[in-house]
């Protein structure tokens, strides 16, 4: 199937308009899939932004498009200087190798293995664990909206390696500088047991406010986004003048916002707004809160 012209002139164009040219499902900040976040996240920590992203999900002549253009069958694709770099594993290896690095003209990558703190506890629970798995090592990784993850599987070659608690933990590149001073311990709450992690490098946690302290906020006159995750039905039946409604227009003003803007979540008894502030949160801003009780609370 031959690529329409006019479609093709398009794409050279876009390919043309930057050094480097990510196509990915969403966008570096609001990514659609894994592939794509994690080609994203390594970009951004190279670049700090600084390179064009086209969502393909928003055309879907682009999407198909892109795939005959560089004969590529899958998205994400990377594009520097003009060329064809590959999808997202071949990023990632070329990441982690520092060749990345090379073909952006960047100094070479710090592999300094980071300094992680394990507690007696949950390096018992591990060793138990790895030892079920002969031949296998523990894998941590660190996506870049901070998710972290434990695995076991084999050793590929590229890891940075360190060492707590008598135990050899793999990381990838970014994984590792995330990683630095990471805490790992083992709890025993009522929902359950298990790992609990503490990442120094990571956004703040969400805060909850309550509404006598949003008052206090508004009234005293300072910079706050209100955002206000409910339903175009819920918001009509109890309207918040000061809040704006978390549409297709502010969520495209967040992706260029102030990371120090403080956003200030909120729903109808605070419990979705929670799971929405958790997003942006991961995004990096660097105070976000949500509103104790929602609406409910607020109005009574």
């Amino acid at each position: 199937m031959t690529l329409d012209p006019a479609l093709k002139a398009r794409i050279e164009q876009q390919v043309a308009s930057h050094d480097v040219v990510l196509y990915m499902k969403g966008t570096p900040k609001m990514p659609q899939c894994g592939f794509s976040a994690k080609t994203a996240g390594m970009l951004d920590s190279l670049l700090a932004g600084d390179f064009a992203a086209f969502n393909v999900l928003e055309d879907e002549s682009i999407r198909e498009g892109i795939k005959q253009f560089g004969d590529w069958p899958t998205i994400p694709q990377l594009y520097i200087r003009g060329e064809l770099v590959g999808g997202c594993d071949i990023v990632t290896e070329m990441f982690n190798a520092g060749e990345l690095h090379d073909m952006l003209g960047l100094e070479k990558p710090d592999r300094t293995p980071p300094e992680i703190e394990i507690s007696d506890k949950a390096a018992a629970k591990i060793r138990e664990f790895l030892d079920a798995y002969p031949g296998q090592h523990l894998h941590f990784s660190v996506a870049a909206d901070w998710d972290a993850n434990f695995n076991i599987g084999p050793r590929q070659g590229h890891e940075i390696a360190t060492e707590a608690a008598g135990i050899t933990i793999l990381m990838d590149l970014a994984s590792a500088q995330r990683a630095k001073g990471a805490k790992i311990d083992w709890v025993e709450t009522v929902q359950g047991e298990g790992l609990k992690l503490d990442l120094p490098g990571a956004p703040p946690p969400v805060r909850q406010m309550t509404p006598a302290e949003l008052q206090q906020r508004m009234n005293a006159g300072e910079r706050v986004l209100v955002v206000d995750t409910r339903s175009e039905a819920d918001r009509n039946s109890r309207p918040l003048e000061f809040a704006r409604p978390l549409d297709a227009g502010l969520m495209a003003e967040l992706k260029d916002a102030d990371p120090a803007l403080p956003l200030i979540f909120l729903c109808n008894v605070g419990v979705s707004s929670q799971a929405v502030a958790e997003h942006y949160r991961k995004q990096g801003f660097a105070e976000v809160y949500n509103l104790e009780g929602g609406v409910q609370a607020l109005l009574g």
